[in-house]
Formats: C-alpha cells, sequence, structure tokens
C-alpha cells in the first residue's frame, strides 16, 4: 500500500513538474513577446518622437510658406496696380489729360489733340469767311497818304499802252545820324545822357530787338546775328548790346505793369493759369492773368497759397476767376469758374479706360449746353430761363448718379479710384462748372490764358530756360506789355518804338 501511495505521489509530481515545463516554456515565450513589443514600443517611441519633429518642421515651413504666399500675393497686386497704372500713362497725352501737347507722340492723326473732333469741312476757309487780301486800291491809297514810297519798273516798249501791278517789297539799310551837340552860351556841352558814348543805336534797332525778343521767341545771339546780316554786317552789334536793349526795355514796360495791374483788378471776369519753365536749372512758374483787354504776367517759385498771397492781383481781385481747378485759388476772389474743356479732357481719359458710359455723356452734355449758349447769344439773349436751368442742373446730377451706380462695376483699384474722384470732384464744383450757364460773360473755358502763356513754353523749348530770377522778370515785364498790345489789335513794333521813346499808348 505504501509503495502504491508514493507511486501516486511521484506521479503528481511528475505532472506537476511537467505543467511547470510548460508554464516555463509559455513564461520565456511571453518574456520574449514582451521584450519584442517594449522593443517595438520603444521603436514607436522613436519613431514618434521623429514625426513629432517632422510635424514641427512641417508646421514651421507652412508658416513661412504662407508668409511667403502672402508677400507674394501683395507683390502680386503691387505689379497689377502698376500695370494698369502704366498702361494709363501709356495711354494719357493733351487730350484726356492736363499734359502740354509737347509731350504728345505721334500715334494720332493730325489735329485730333486738345479734344479737337473731326468736323469733315474742307481745308481752309469757311464760307461767309472775309478774306484778307491786298487789293490794288489798298495799295493806291496807301501810295497817295505817302505811307508807302512809289517807284516804277517797266516791262515791254514803254511807248505802248500798258496794264499795272503791284509788288511790295521792304527795303532796310542803316542810317548814321550824326549828332551835333552845340556848346551854350558859356562854352559848356551840355550831353543828354543817351549819347553819353560816342556811338549809339537808334531806336529802330532797339525798338526790333525788343520784338524778336518777344515776338520772335528768339535767343540773344541769333537776335545778334539776324539784325547784324540785316544790316549788311555794318551795325557790329554784339549780345551785350542786345541784353541792354532787353534789359533797358523791360524796365520802361516795368513802369506799364500797375496800369495793366488795374485795368485787371477793375475787370469784372479774369482768366489765370500757370505754365513752368527753367530758372538756373530749377523748375519755377510763370502765372499770367487775362482779360480781353489785359495780360499781365507774374513770376513765380511755386503754386502754393504762400507764394499765390504774395500777388497783388489775387489779394485784390473782387471778381470772378476762371481757372483749371486750381483749388488755392479759391482762396482769392469772390466767385469761380472752372475749365471745362479742362474736365472734358478727364471726362475722356475715364471713359477710355473703364468704358463707362456717364463719363461721355457728361461731355456732350457740357458740349450741349455751350452750343446752345451760343446760340442765344447770337440771338441776342444774355441769359437761358429758369426752366431751363433747372433741366440742366437736374440733368447734371443724373448724370453723377448715373456714374455713381456705374463706379460700383468699374474694373481695376486705381481706375475705380480716379473715376470716383472724378465724381467727387463733379459734385463738389457744380456751381463751378456750371457757373457759364448762369452768367454768359463767364468763359466755357480758361483757354485765352492758356493761349497765353503757350508763348512762354515755345521761348523754353526754342530759346532755353532762364539763367537768373532777373532774367524772367524782365522776360514777365516785357510780354505783359507785349501781349497787351496784340490785345489792343495795335501795330507792335509802332508800340514797342513809342514806349522806347517815352510815349506809350498805355497810360
Amino acid at each position: 500500500m505504501g509503495g502504491k501511495y508514493e507511486k501516486g505521489i511521484y506521479n503528481q509530481l511528475m505532472e506537476v513538474m511537467e505543467k511547470l515545463e510548460i508554464m516555463e516554456a509559455e513564461c520565456k515565450k511571453y518574456r520574449e513577446e514582451i521584450k519584442s513589443l517594449n522593443s517595438e514600443v520603444k521603436s514607436l517611441k522613436n519613431e514618434n518622437a521623429r514625426l513629432k519633429e517632422e510635424l514641427a518642421r512641417v508646421k514651421a515651413e507652412n508658416i513661412i510658406l504662407k508668409a511667403e504666399n502672402a508677400a507674394l500675393r501683395k507683390e502680386n497686386q503691387l505689379l497689377r496696380d502698376d500695370n494698369e497704372r502704366m498702361k494709363k500713362i501709356l495711354n494719357n497725352n493733351s487730350s484726356n489729360t492736363s499734359m502740354p501737347p509737347s509731350t504728345d507722340k505721334s500715334v494720332k492723326a493730325a489735329n485730333t489733340y486738345n479734344s479737337r473732333k473731326p468736323t469733315k469741312k474742307k481745308a481752309g476757309a469757311q464760307p461767309g469767311h472775309k478774306g484778307n487780301n491786298v487789293s490794288k486800291a489798298d495799295v493806291e491809297k496807301k501810295i497817295k497818304d505817302g505811307l508807302v514810297e512809289h517807284k516804277i519798273k517797266d516791262i515791254g516798249n514803254t511807248k505802248n499802252p500798258y496794264i499795272t501791278r503791284y509788288m511790295l517789297d521792304l527795303e532796310v539799310k542803316t542810317v548814321a545820324t550824326e549828332i551835333r551837340i552845340h556848346a551854350d552860351e558859356n562854352g559848356k556841352y551840355n550831353i543828354p545822357d543817351e549819347y553819353r558814348a560816342d556811338v549809339i543805336y537808334g531806336d529802330n534797332v532797339k525798338a526790333i530787338t525788343a520784338f524778336l525778343y518777344s515776338e520772335g521767341v528768339v535767343a540773344n545771339d541769333r537776335i545778334c546775328t539776324f539784325i547784324n546780316s540785316l544790316s549788311g554786317d555794318v551795325l557790329s552789334l554784339s549780345t551785350g548790346s542786345i541784353y541792354n536793349f532787353c534789359n533797358n526795355f523791360a524796365e520802361a514796360c516795368a513802369k506799364i505793369r500797375p496800369v495793366i495791374e488795374n485795368a485787371i483788378l477793375n475787370s469784372e471776369k479774369v482768366c489765370t493759369d500757370a505754365t513752368v519753365v527753367t530758372t538756373n536749372g530749377e523748375n519755377t512758374y510763370i502765372r499770367n492773368f487775362s482779360t480781353k483787354d489785359y495780360v499781365l504776367y507774374y513770376s513765380c517759385e511755386r503754386k502754393n497759397l504762400e507764394t499765390l498771397e504774395n500777388i497783388k492781383i489775387l489779394k485784390e481781385y473782387v471778381g470772378t476767376l476762371i481757372h483749371d481747378h486750381e483749388t488755392t485759388i479759391y482762396h482769392f476772389g469772390t466767385q469761380h469758374g472752372e475749365c471745362n474743356v479742362h474736365l472734358e479732357r478727364y471726362l475722356l481719359k475715364n471713359t477710355e479706360e473703364t468704358k463707362n458710359s456717364w463719363s461721355h455723356d457728361m461731355s456732350m452734355f457740357l458740349s450741349g449746353m455751350e452750343h446752345a449758349r451760343k446760340e442765344k447769344k447770337l440771338k441776342n439773349s444774355n441769359s437761358f430761363t429758369d426752366e431751363q436751368l433747372d433741366k440742366y442742373e437736374n440733368r447734371y446730377d443724373e448724370i453723377i448718379s448715373e456714374g455713381r451706380e456705374q463706379n460700383k462695376k468699374t474694373k481695376g483699384r486705381i481706375a475705380k479710384k480716379e473715376e470716383k474722384t472724378l465724381l467727387n470732384r463733379l459734385e463738389k464744383y457744380k456751381t463751378n462748372h456750371l457757373l457759364f450757364i448762369h452768367d454768359f460773360e463767364v468763359p466755357f473755358s480758361n483757354n485765352m490764358s492758356e493761349k497765353d502763356l503757350r508763348i512762354c513754353k515755345n521761348r523754353q523749348k526754342m530759346a532755353g530756360g532762364f539763367r537768373n530770377e532777373k532774367g524772367k522778370q524782365m522776360y514777365c515785364n516785357i510780354m505783359s506789355f507785349v501781349e497787351t498790345i496784340k490785345r489792343k489789335k495795335l501795330n507792335i513794333f509802332q508800340n514797342i518804338k513809342s514806349l522806347i521813346q517815352g510815349t506809350p499808348v498805355i497810360q
């Protein structure tokens, strides 16, 4: 019995050991799996850390790329705006901006700048135009009055009957007048100041010089060459003499300035404008004030308010000033008229750039009112009726309203902004743009003043700028007198000569 018990215990022990071996094998397997899992976890942790670093790097790169993208978008928009602006600049000329015609490129047909429109009329004088031909009767009257020297030139046999023709010509000859200054009772020679030098030049030479300097727009050296050649090279003028003649003439013209100034101050309507000229290499200005009878030029350093406040006419004038939308001019005078031809150029520019119809409608509307005003004047009427004025003003407001609606759809940031600025101007300065329909004496444009400044630009191109402020002031004095003489339709040469002799027609 004892043997069976031991055997049973042994068998149980063997079973337990077998189970232990199995469990040990399983534990070993689990340990290996745990070890493998730990290794895999460690690897995953490392991968996770690497991925986190990669994600951080990608996020940083993404932030940089977003910043670069924003910068590129901004730069792209700037380039688009610049491209739009450059296209507009290429399309700018004197017909749609305030640029002078001298800057225009020859890409348009002749006579289409400055808002001119084809009329399909034949070249030359139009029907009804009075010609300026010189007739034989005119010449014979001048011979009878002793205005021209009469000479005879025979062609053919003088014994046969003849018919007459006249040839008008000039004879230029140099005259040397001997001035004999006799002694007085005391034997003293009282020499007038103008005869201090042994040889002087006469009033005709001085008048021709002043005429060429002003109306001829010729530089001093070329004036000298021309007059010397005209005299057969016997006058021997120098550029210094030319300058002295012009300087003395300018001093005489300066004495006439107050007369012109007072006449302009007493005028109800005055046109004014300014243009750039070069003085000692710097950009300065010449400003003019023009009426139908007088022109006055001022030398100005700037166009700002401080400079304008030093001009006597602006300080004292109490009438209506016509100008090209110079907002600083609104500080002077009592009423202001805007140049509508100037405005039409901006309207044309807007039509070309935005393709919006309102600006073309406004331009046609303004021209139509001016045409209606001219017809009224031809019928000796000096005003529109109240009903007509209300109709015109209402239509003006309607076009501005149409423009604001069209502006909402305008493409291009710059074009949209400029169009809105133009609409704001039309609305704010409505009274000034429409002043010409309320007062028929107010001109539709400021062309009078612009034309008076054109000769200054011609001088700049042909004779160059001014060396100093004194030269520019000298030019302003001379041109004020000469242009006023032209306004009054008087003989320029004779009146220059009269002023040199001290007997001016303007007093």
